[in-house]
């Protein structure tokens, strides 16, 4: 392996990392969501009525797709920057 697929391994396991991290910072959804449903409360009647608020909510689906192509994408680099040594 030489310098150039050492790099390109490192980047991809960063991007790979980076991509749970933020998953499981985000709560740890297994689907990524757009809208979240909230409870709220009526201040003058004293009823509670549910809501859709938009929330962008980070999925592993988005995490596995993030991945999957990082690693394709790194596959590749990686063949096409291999040494050719005649011996």
């Amino acid at each position: 392996m030489n310098k150039k697929q050492k790099i390109i391994v490192y980047i991809a396991i960063i991007i790979i990392i980076a991509s749970l991290a933020i998953w499981l910072a985000s709560g740890g959804e297994v689907f990524t969501k757009n809208q979240v449903l909230v409870e709220k409360k009526d201040e003058l009647f004293g009823t509670t009525y549910k809501v859709w608020e938009n929330k962008f909510i980070w999925g592993l689906d988005l995490s596995l797709l993030i991945s999957g192509v990082t690693v394709i994408t790194a596959a590749i680099l990686y063949f096409v920057l291999r040494n050719k040594s005649k011996e």
